[in-house]
């Protein structure tokens, strides 16, 4: 009897996890498709074009390693610069969620 009490209560516990699960991903699709559509430079780059475009970053930091990296930083993104040529653009934590705030 103990034990069909315990299965009940684990079942019902995941029962009630499992809509948070859920709106989780939405909230995680949603995101991914909203940072596709913002505006951050594209691999290749060069780091003129990206001054040009996005204008100067609040932060550039010494350029570590060989190949030589160089990484600035934006408002709501940091770009990644191999030499002179945008490797990858990476969106800070929370900068989809509080674009749409906007």
């Amino acid at each position: 009897m103990t034990r069909m009490v315990l299965a009940l209560i684990v079942i019902l516990v995941a029962g009630l996890a499992l809509p948070a699960a859920l709106s989780a991903d939405v909230l995680l699709i949603e995101e991914v498709r909203q940072a596709d559509r913002m505006d951050v430079p594209a691999n290749g780059t060069t780091t003129a074009e990206v001054r040009a475009r996005f204008g100067e970053p609040i932060m550039v930091h010494a350029t570590v390693g060989d190949p030589p990296i160089t990484r600035w930083e934006y408002d709501r993104w940091s770009v990644y610069f191999e030499y002179d040529l945008v490797l990858f653009t990476v969106l800070h934590k929370g900068a989809v969620i509080d674009k749409k705030a906007e």
